[in-house]
């Protein structure tokens, strides 16, 4: 398996040529270069079976590696019992739909820090998705692996050793590692191939070597506030980081295959290709 290249949904450049349907996607993507695509259910799970089927069908005729965004109203940390039963149910939803269109991993954002209570909202969160990943089990999806995402605010669950922590729960929790959002979150805290380093070798020191030669991998400029996160930015817009040639030169170094999902703002496929053709610059003078 080699590295990965794709977007977040489908960007205006993909309607304003006149597609409508996500089932055009896998083989429009296979004409720009990608071979990657993360199929968005941020605001609910609305994808039938038959259609679902369908995209996991050309995706593979296509050679597009699927992936799912779940819903945002994930929450796993709620003390709220209905916000429980919902994350639950959003949850198994997506896992489900991503059973049906084989893909892998469903990446979710964790949800809200829980105040001051931080460390029972872990609690929480843990005891949850623990639950879940046993229901899904039940449903028949105990082969669907879940990504919590590195969140952009340090406000929300999700910092790099939360995501970590999620994930030494169950094989089937990996990593969903946002670097705009650690950027963000960290008030610009990646700056070097160093700052970089550090981010995949925790992953590794927890999780072990495959963890991080197969890390799913969200990366975007981004603007942020002193709360975090404000936005994701484009290639186009100057002064926005993290810079991604700092992160290729250790995919490249490390011989890495990662899958990278671009969530540049409207630009998702093009900043895509930007990031490819960087990797396979720096490859290129390394000797690949």
């Amino acid at each position: 398996m080699g590295i990965r290249f794709g977007p977040a949904g489908n960007p205006p450049s993909f309607q304003a040529q006149g597609y409508k349907s996500s089932l055009d996607m896998p083989a429009w993507l296979r004409g720009q270069g990608l071979n990657a695509y993360e199929y968005q259910c941020v605001r609910g799970v609305h994808i039938g079976e038959a259609t679902a089927r369908k995209l996991g069908k050309v995706a593979r005729e296509n050679g597009v590696f699927l992936s799912i965004h779940a819903p945002y109203y994930i929450t796993l940390g709620t003390t709220d019992p209905v916000f429980r039963e919902k994350t639950k149910m959003h949850l198994l939803k997506s896992m489900q739909a991503a059973q049906w269109m084989g893909a892998s991993p469903v990446v979710f954002h964790p949800g809200t820090g829980g105040g001051k209570d931080r460390t029972g909202a872990m609690a929480r969160a843990r005891e949850l998705l623990l639950e879940i990943l046993a229901v899904a089990e039940e449903m028949g999806l105990g082969d669907i692996r879940v990504a919590p995402e590195t969140a952009g605010k340090p406000a929300q669950l999700g910092n790099l050793d939360e995501v970590l922590e999620f994930c030494t729960l169950d094989p089937r929790v990996v990593p969903a590692v946002d670097f705009a959002h650690l950027h963000a979150a960290g008030q610009g805290a990646l700056k070097t191939v160093e700052d970089f380093a550090t981010v995949l070798d925790r992953v590794e020191s927890l999780l072990g070597k495959e963890a991080v030669q197969k890390l799913h991998i969200h990366f975007s400029p981004i603007e942020f506030t002193k709360a975090g996160e404000k936005r994701h930015r484009t290639t186009l817009d100057d002064g926005f980081g993290p810079d991604f040639s700092l992160l290729a030169r250790l995919i490249v170094e490390r011989n890495l295959t990662p899958t990278i999902i671009c969530e540049s703002y409207d630009r998702q496929v093009e900043d895509a290709l930007v990031f490819k053709a960087l990797y396979e610059q720096i490859k290129e003078k390394a000797g690949g």
